[in-house]
């Protein structure tokens, strides 16, 4: 497999301040890569980094397989990005906007324009002023710059600001699509964990600048929360019995009565409620989701 991005010791610094230290990142080609911290975490010094937006303290970044500084113009052809705020002419339509980034790239055809327009959902606004479009509107006019010359990979930096529920599920679709139909490779900064756990394969978890975890995401939650739902026809009873056990590290009595316990200890806790004549209908760990996993980082 090869890594389309590959960063070594990248680290940059604004005085005093060290945004990002030692990050050692790799994003391989057919990822879709979900880039996650809390704000302040260094995710959009990072991702300006990797696209020569400003330069490194310390550290080298390839894409591609080659040093980005020294083949800036070879590499960067292949590579779609929206980063923060997209940039466009508020008086001049969508489509004239493209038109712009269109020539600038040189050699695309023409109808790429309304293609792209299309798949972000802007097909039947393309002619209006993007001055007249929400905050959401604009943010699909930014993907859908960052998709028009066809790249390799696709950097964004949370896509789905500004978003109603529907554009966010029509940006997962379209990345989905992208990435399984036309080997996009999409490296995705977002906050949104229910998002990057249902659309990417990999996450990198950065905290105070440094890169704590880059691991599948499938891999990640096959661990168990440690959370045990527990079916009970006695409840009150169970509730008393579990309370009462060392290893048990909370019990919660909402609709359904769940546990928190070592998963090593989870047949104990069953022995202790049958022992003392308690049926158990059921028990049930619970997987950890990505926000179980980002949390208790």
């Amino acid at each position: 497999m090869v890594a389309l991005v590959r960063t070594e010791g990248l680290g940059r610094a604004f005085g005093r301040l060290r945004a990002v230290q030692d990050l050692n990142l790799e994003v391989q080609e057919g990822d879709i890569y979900g880039f996650l911290g809390l704000n302040g975490a260094g995710k959009t010094t990072t991702i300006r980094m990797l696209l020569g937006l400003i330069r490194p303290t310390t550290g080298r970044v390839w894409l591609f397989g080659k040093e980005a500084r020294r083949n800036f113009i070879d590499v960067m052809r292949h590579v779609g990005s929206l980063v923060e705020l997209p940039a466009y002419y508020p008086h001049l339509t969508a489509r004239q906007n493209l038109e712009i980034v269109r020539l600038a790239t040189g050699g695309l055809p023409e109808s790429l324009i309304s293609e792209v327009l299309e798949r972000v959902g802007l097909a039947g606004r393309m002619d209006d002023p993007v001055r007249m479009y929400s905050q959401g509107m604009r943010q699909r006019l930014g993907i859908a710059m960052a998709l028009l010359p066809r790249p390799r990979l696709v950097i964004l930096d949370e896509p789905t600001n500004g978003l109603d529920p529907q554009g966010v599920n029509h940006i997962r679709s379209l990345v989905i699509d992208m990435n399984r139909n036309h080997g996009v490779t999409f490296m995705i900064s977002s906050h949104l964990l229910h998002e990057v756990e249902i659309t990417c394969n990999r996450v990198g978890l950065l905290k105070e600048g440094r890169l704590i975890v880059q691991e599948a995401v499938e891999r990640l939650l096959s661990q168990t929360s440690g959370w045990l739902h527990v079916g009970t026809d006695r409840r009150e009873e169970a509730i008393a019995v579990l309370k009462g056990l060392d290893y048990v590290q909370a019990v919660e009595e909402g609709d359904a009565l769940r546990v928190k316990a070592d998963p090593a200890r989870h047949a104990d806790l069953n022995a202790a409620l049958v022992t003392r004549g308690i049926r158990v209908s059921a028990l049930t760990p619970q997987k950890m989701t990505l926000e179980d996993f980002f949390l208790s980082r």
